[in-house]
C-alpha cells in the first residue's frame, strides 16, 4: 500500500491528466510508475527507446499525441514556502525545477503544475515564453540561481488564457 503522500501525489497527477484530456480532447495519462525514468543520470536510456517510450517515461504526464514536446511534472503538497520566492532561492521549488529539467530535451515545453492544501493550484513555466503567453494581471516572476527565470500563474487563469498557446508550443517543429 502506498504512503499517504504518494497516494496524494498520484491522485493529483491523475487530476492533471484528466484536466488536460478534457481541455484538449485527446488522452493524457499519468506516467507509469510516475517519475522520470529517462531523466537525470538515466538520460542514457533514451538512446535505446523509441519516441513513444520516451514520452511515456518522461515526467509525470504522458501527453496526448499532438503534444510531443510537453514535459510536465505535478506536485501536490500540504503547504509551500511562498515567502522564500522573494529570497535568494526557494529550495523546494529549486528541487522541483531540477526534477523537471532533468527529464527535458532541447525544445521541450517544460511545465510544473502545483497544488497546495487550501491555497489553490498553480502553473510554473519558463520565462522564455513571456512574449508568447497571454499574461493575466497577476503572476510571480521567480529567478532561480541555477535554472533561470520562471513565471508562476494561478492554474485556471493560466489555462483559460493559454490553452491554444501551450498546444502550439508543444508541437514538433516541421
Amino acid at each position: 500500500m502506498p504512503s499517504p503522500q504518494k497516494a496524494k501525489g498520484s491522485s493529483y497527477e491523475r487530476e492533471c491528466a484528466a484536466m488536460l484530456t478534457e481541455l484538449y480532447g485527446e488522452t493524457f495519462i499519468r506516467a507509469p510508475g510516475s517519475g522520470a525514468y529517462v531523466g537525470g543520470t538515466n538520460s542514457k536510456r533514451k538512446q535505446f527507446l523509441h519516441e513513444g517510450q520516451i514520452r511515456a517515461f518522461k515526467g509525470d504526464i504522458v501527453p496526448g499525441p499532438s503534444f510531443p514536446l510537453m514535459n510536465a511534472e505535478c506536485k501536490s503538497y500540504k503547504d509551500f514556502p511562498w515567502h522564500l520566492l522573494l529570497s535568494k532561492e526557494c529550495l523546494q521549488l529549486e528541487a522541483w525545477l531540477e526534477q523537471l529539467l532533468d527529464a527535458a530535451d532541447p525544445g521541450d515545453f517544460n511545465i510544473l503544475m502545483m497544488k497546495f492544501n487550501r491555497k489553490g493550484s498553480y502553473v510554473v513555466v519558463e520565462q522564455k515564453h513571456y512574449g508568447t503567453l497571454n499574461l493575466p494581471t497577476n503572476y510571480i516572476n521567480y529567478t532561480s540561481p541555477k535554472y533561470g527565470s520562471w513565471l508562476i500563474f494561478e492554474s485556471k487563469t493560466f489555462w483559460s488564457l493559454n490553452a491554444d498557446t501551450v498546444k502550439t508550443l508543444c508541437k514538433s517543429p516541421l
